[in-house]
């Protein structure tokens, strides 16, 4: 069994919502496994709804960039050690410097990016420039670049460089990509349709619903209705042509794309899955479970 620390538990509270003590209990009941306490904890019904994607816990920037002559958009993170440094003016510069550079040089992945050449330079040592002139760690983390030959590319940065879109159309205007990927941001599907839905996640997704739901006492016979149900939302969660469009709840995104398709999209939050160190807080939770 694997050791439940008080940073499990409070990595297992924050994902979840639920109390200490019973991501506590759900941890123990797990031996230890996170996974499974999150669908334990669905499956009793204290946990609402189970969020994987991690703590967003570190700090730094978002940033897009977008050449109209040859239709290419991309999106880049860069993390600092500290929000001081995330809105210092040099470091906001340096990654959209990158961004651009991302855009004019397409990069097949991190290791081509890193031995690019900007300004005479690899990409690689301008971030070891950036660090010893800042004075904090610095990480180039992960980038997206879509180049398209008839669609429709655009891009959103939501607060300031918390979140960053990409999204590929196949047609439309501006003002429609635009709301497109504003949607994206703020709703964070997971796919575009029913038919890119996960097959393995969503057959996971059934079982957890009917443990569920034959947890709450329903009878087996109108289990399987009421899982239907379950998923029927589910996809209205997930999948982004079924989501109510944020600046108008009568519509989905179906509704306002009309003809047009969505092809592909990426959607960065800043930190995302990273990990910060709060020992003081880990404590505490400690002292509590004693």
């Amino acid at each position: 069994m694997a050791q439940i620390t008080a940073a499990l538990v409070k990595e297992l509270r924050e994902i979840t919502g639920a109390g200490m003590m019973d991501c506590k209990k759900a941890l123990v009941e797990c031996d230890g496994d996170k996974d499974k306490a999150i669908d334990y904890l669905r499956e009793k019904g204290i946990a609402k709804a189970a969020k994987k994607a991690g703590r967003i816990a570190s700090e730094g920037v978002v940033a897009a960039a977008y050449c109209d002559k040859c239709n290419t958009a991309a999106i880049v993170e860069i993390n600092s050690e500290t929000d001081f440094v995330a809105k210092n003016e040099n470091f906001l510069a340096l990654v959209k410097k990158i961004a651009q550079h991302i855009v004019a040089t397409k990069p097949a992945d991190m290791d081509a990016l890193n031995a690019s050449e900007m300004d005479g330079k690899t990409v690689a040592d301008v971030m070891t420039e950036a660090v010893a002139s800042i004075g904090e760690k610095l990480s180039l983390r992960r980038f997206e670049v879509y180049s398209s030959e008839d669609g429709k590319l655009a891009t959103y940065i939501h607060m300031g460089g918390k979140i960053g879109v990409i999204v590929e159309l196949s047609g439309g205007d501006e003002a429609l990509g635009k709301d497109v990927a504003m949607q994206i941001a703020a709703a964070k599907p997971q796919c575009i349709d029913r038919a890119s839905v996960d097959h393995e996640a969503l057959a996971h997704e059934r079982e957890v619903l009917k443990k569920q739901a034959l947890e709450e006492g329903k009878p087996e016979k109108i289990v399987e209705k009421m899982v239907d149900g379950r998923i029927n939302k589910y996809y209205k969660e997930v999948c982004l042509v079924e989501q109510e469009f944020v600046k108008d709840g009568d519509k989905t995104i179906k509704d306002i794309l009309g003809g047009v398709e969505v092809r592909r999209f990426a959607r960065f939050e800043m930190g995302e899955g990273l990990e910060k160190k709060n020992e003081d807080f880990a404590a505490e939770v400690a002292a509590q479970i004693k």
